[in-house]
């Protein structure tokens, strides 16, 4: 069974103690600082929780969830809603990026809105991703299931479908780096303040290596060249006499 990995600490009431929390319970104090009102929420799978939607909807805001097996009841009734899909209500195809071309296609739905138990449902959605590579022809193609608290008068198919893929471009540049690059997820790096310690160290690796990439490799590429080069990497830090000369020039 997976368990949602300590990334936070947060203080306890009364002491000058401190105790370790999970995403979930990094939730609401980090959006607590931000004004939020009017704003769409986007979260994965694992923070689609009635209390974490009561909280958004509550500040005047609106969720996005992803819906998994995490909340398998969600999930089954949503799946089984879009089991026999005709015609989708939008799609939006990405020209040849990558060596690839990526059509997205979403449904959306209220039919749900009454009968499923989460708050303040405003309507479900499957979005279907199909990819082609250019060199040679594969298809694969993607499901996902995910509901919002905005009504379909307040966000259309097209909405729902660029708020979807905003928060897995973040995703995909934050989170899934990490967890590829670093293999966070298997960090045995339990104790202490060293889960959030480390994750902060990660992340910064990341922004520096994607600041002295600039868009021209890739975070693995990039660190695979750095790999056990000592003075590459002290050149890309301005670390060496001739890099920090090269800077004042």
């Amino acid at each position: 069974m997976h368990h949602p990995k300590k990334v936070g600490t947060l203080p306890v009431a009364g002491s000058f103690d401190s105790k370790q929390t999970n995403e979930i319970g990094m939730f609401i104090p980090l959006l607590d600082g931000i004004d939020i009102k009017g704003k769409d929420i986007t979260a994965d799978a694992l923070l689609t929780q009635r209390k974490l939607a009561t909280y958004v909807v509550q500040r005047e805001a609106h969720y996005h969830f992803a819906v998994k097996g995490n909340q398998a009841t969600l999930q089954s009734d949503i799946a089984h809603l879009f089991q026999n899909r005709k015609a989708p209500d939008f799609i939006a195809v990405s020209p040849l990026a990558h060596g690839r071309i990526e059509t997205r296609r979403i449904w959306c739905s209220a039919a749900l809105n009454t009968y499923l138990d989460f708050p303040h449902v405003g309507q479900v959605f499957l979005i279907e991703r199909e990819v082609i590579r250019k060199n040679n022809g594969k298809v694969s193609t993607e499901v996902a299931l995910g509901m919002t608290s905005r009504s379909p008068d307040q966000a259309s198919p097209e909405r729902i479908l660029e708020l979807n893929r905003g928060h897995w471009t973040i995703e995909n540049r934050c989170h899934y780096v990490i967890d590829w690059n670093f293999d966070e997820d298997r960090s045995r790096i339990r104790t202490g303040n060293g889960p959030e310690n480390i994750s902060r160290l990660r992340r910064f690796a990341v922004g520096v290596i994607q600041f002295i990439s600039d868009g021209k490799s890739s975070v693995a590429q990039k660190m695979q060249q750095l790999n056990r080069n000592t003075r590459l990497v002290f050149d890309y830090l301005r670390m060496t006499f001739n890099s920090t000369q090269l800077c004042l020039l």
